[in-house]
């Protein structure tokens, strides 16, 4: 599962593929059954997705008998990895580390987080410049 995400996963998408990564191989009727109360959808819907996952080649399928199986192709890790990097490559440079802060702020972290998150700052103090350099064109900041 080390493929890159070279597509764009929709939010309703995200809630097929938290299904699909949780269980790591699945069927729709399982799909189906996680989805259809907490998101109120009609398995036509949640199979509409499922096709659409692996039309991108995000879910590999298998046929077993009657039914099929479905894998995801990519990892959650890389996938919200690649969206958060997306995210920032929109914003200013000079921005991130206030994002990064602010997210930080709303999150909530067990004591484990917190002792990753200090280890990833102490390298990160040693490898810091005095100023982080804009990557706006002119126009579209304020820095």
């Amino acid at each position: 599962m080390t493929t890159k995400v070279k597509t764009t996963i929709t939010e309703a998408e995200w809630e097929v593929m938290r299904v699909a990564w949780t269980a790591e191989t699945v069927t729709s009727k399982e799909i189906v059954a996680v989805l259809k109360d907490k998101m109120n959808w009609k398995p036509a819907t949640i199979k509409t997705l499922i096709g659409r996952l692996v039309e991108k080649g995000l879910l590999a399928t298998e046929p077993v008998g009657n039914k099929f199986i479905y894998t995801p192709t990519v990892s959650e890790e890389d996938s919200v990895k690649n969206v958060t990097l997306d995210v920032f490559s929109q914003m200013c440079n000079k921005k991130v580390g206030t994002t990064l802060a602010n997210l930080l702020a709303e999150a909530t972290l067990s004591h484990e987080d917190v002792r990753l998150l200090e280890e990833v700052l102490a390298q990160k103090k040693k490898e810091a410049v005095d100023e982080v350099a804009c990557n706006c064109a002119p126009g579209q900041c304020n820095c």
